[in-house]
């Protein structure tokens, strides 16, 4: 039985659409005083129960709301209670890079598998290291071969893949890869002064005449996307495509993207986005994919049947 948080109602119909199921019926709701109350109006005891939450905007209620349905599967004798992460939030604190900070990704980690979870799935996390903050399986999906599929389709003038940053490096190196789409590749050097913002300071690599195809897991504020798309055109580039896994969007994002060294941005549905978007957004439906997983876990199978260029990142 699948059942959706109000991060991402229609991923989570898409998704059952794709499965051939009836979304599940659950009443979620707030008190005057904010508190979150959750009543799933049918039986799930002994059923395998998938829990669909983005970690978006507001990303504390969407992640309380999470843990009250948890809680409540559980109370409601749930066999398993699997969550369906689009998008794992608080991702980018995975490690302390000064003294006194969180590592917040494994505090998440630790409360969902606290409050009962039994499985996790999601898409693309900031460090695949994440993994292994958790206690309990998670099956970690990516985008890259459904994103490489929609490039395939494009005809782009002299394509080079470039890594924003080192953490990309990995990424943008197996896209370009001849698993994928078999590019040259470049690399940016970066330095964030503070969180949201970033200094393009060098560019490895030869990109001049050369349409570069910028892959990213997540933007943000789009600020960073625009540094290195203007760092690009410095240096003789053409307009860019910038792919990313996740539209977190926040602010004046959406402005920012409408930017004309831009030629196309390419995101999941991964986070719900507006009805009216920029021309050049394009969005990929992940259900297709998470519905395929949600169907190998309940049935049995192998996860390594979704990865058809070169497996998991």
């Amino acid at each position: 039985m699948v059942f959706s948080g109000s991060s991402n109602p229609r991923l989570a119909a898409a998704m059952c659409k794709e499965l051939g199921l009836e979304l599940g019926r659950v009443k979620i709701s707030r008190f005057k005083s904010g508190e979150i109350y959750v009543h799933y109006e049918e039986s799930i005891r002994n059923c395998d129960v998938f829990l669909v939450q983005s970690f978006s905007a507001p990303i504390n209620e969407h992640f309380v709301e999470l843990l009250v349905m948890i809680d409540a599967a559980k109370r409601a004798s749930a066999r398993t209670i699997n969550l369906v992460l689009p998008y794992y939030g608080y991702a980018r604190q995975e490690r302390k890079s000064a003294p006194r900070e969180p590592i917040s990704a494994k505090m998440i980690a630790d409360v969902l598998t606290t409050a009962g979870a039994n499985r996790v799935v999601t898409i693309d996390l900031h460090s695949p290291a994440i993994q292994g903050f958790f206690n309990i399986p998670v099956d970690h999906l990516t985008a890259l071969d459904l994103i490489c599929d929609e490039l395939r389709k494009l005809d782009v003038p002299n394509p080079i893949v470039v890594s924003p940053d080192a953490g990309r490096a990995k990424v943008a190196e197996k896209l370009a890869g001849a698993d994928y789409l078999d590019l040259p590749f470049a690399i940016m050097i970066k330095r964030r002064p503070a969180h949201n913002e970033s200094v393009i300071t060098h560019v490895i690599g030869e990109v001049e005449n050369c349409t570069p195809i910028v892959i990213e897991d997540l933007i943000d504020t789009g600020s960073t996307i625009v540094n290195v798309v203007e760092g690009l055109k410095e240096k003789g580039a053409r307009d860019v495509i910038v792919c990313a896994s996740h539209p977190v969007f926040s602010g004046e994002a959406l402005k920012l993207l409408d930017h004309p060294a831009i030629h196309r941005v390419m995101v999941t549905d991964s986070i719900a986005l507006p009805e009216v978007l920029p021309p050049n957004i394009q969005v990929l439906s992940v259900a297709p994919l998470l519905a395929d997983a949600v169907r190998i876990i309940h049935e049995g199978g192998s996860i390594s049947v979704l990865f058809k260029s070169g497996g998991i990142t």
